[in-house]
């Protein structure tokens, strides 16, 4: 299962032509490792997920696979997900014979599935990547919103462990009374409005100024959820990241962070990044 209560969620590297840079990416991920990072999250939340194709994911699996100290030593979970769930079926099947610690489940962007279709896609992926699963609801991003009821059926599979961005207050405490178990993780998608989300029930982090700042940001969190003082210094230090972080585009923002520290993320796929 997944045991660490923060994960990163890494950016895609690009070449200037918008290829892929697998090496980029394996480079920023060995750099958060040195720095003590224990699990990050690839091809799953940054937006770019759905630029990349079928042959790309599998290309940046078989990567992450020959990295042996950070297989071994790290919870790497991978994002599947795909307008296709034929698609989603050969990642999942991939992803079931590797090393990787789990996946996140995101769903379909535009075609609007229904529950019971949603229901039939979700319980085939998790079988198929017979991986620990992290449910990823994101109705801004894929115009689809994981009802309470389906959270609530899917959370009964013993390979769901956790969901990302469930929902608001309201939402969050129906699903908590109607499962049947207590160990579902709940997981806010980036640090905006964090403090607000771990008052009603959020107990983990997909963090995205993690990879701008990944000890910062994992000791502010750990101090919140436990409910201590945060001083004034700490507080200053996190809004100067979540400036630099969230003022304009997130993903452009953190690309050229990481750039500026010489590891090659490159750019983003265009329309992203566009000025």
């Amino acid at each position: 299962m997944l045991e660490e209560k923060l994960h990163i969620a890494v950016p895609t590297a690009f070449f200037d032509d918008e290829s892929l840079n697998i090496q980029g990416t394996i480079s920023h991920i060995r750099n958060l490792y040195k720095q003590g990072v224990k699990s990050v999250l690839v091809s799953g939340t940054t937006g770019e997920q759905h630029s990349l194709n079928l042959q790309e994911k599998i290309e940046i699996i078989n990567g992450l696979e020959l990295e042996e100290e950070l297989i071994s030593n790290m919870e790497i979970i991978f994002g599947v997900s795909s307008i296709r769930q034929k698609e989603a079926e050969e990642l999942a099947k991939k992803i079931r014979n590797t090393r990787l610690s789990g996946i996140m489940l995101g769903y379909p962007p535009y075609v609007i599935p229904t529950q019971e279709e949603v229901l039939v896609y979700s319980k085939r992926i998790i079988h198929l990547s017979n991986k620990p699963t992290i449910l990823y609801n994101n109705p801004k991003r894929t115009g689809f919103d994981l009802s309470v009821k389906s959270i609530i059926q899917l959370s009964k599979i013993d390979l769901v462990v956790g969901i990302k961005d469930a929902g608001n207050k309201e939402k969050v405490e129906r699903i908590k009374n109607g499962m049947h178990k207590n160990d579902l993780y709940f997981y806010a998608g980036g640090e905006v409005g964090l403090e607000e989300k771990v008052s009603y029930g959020y107990d983990r982090l997909s963090s995205i100024a993690g990879n701008v700042s990944p000890m910062e940001i994992s000791q502010w969190f750990q101090k919140m959820f436990m409910k201590q003082k945060i001083s004034k210094q700490e507080s200053e230090k996190i809004g100067y990241i979540m400036e630099q972080v969230y003022q304009g585009n997130a993903i452009v923002n953190v690309k050229k962070i990481i750039n500026d520290k010489s590891i090659p993320m490159g750019i983003c796929r265009t329309p992203i990044g566009n000025t």
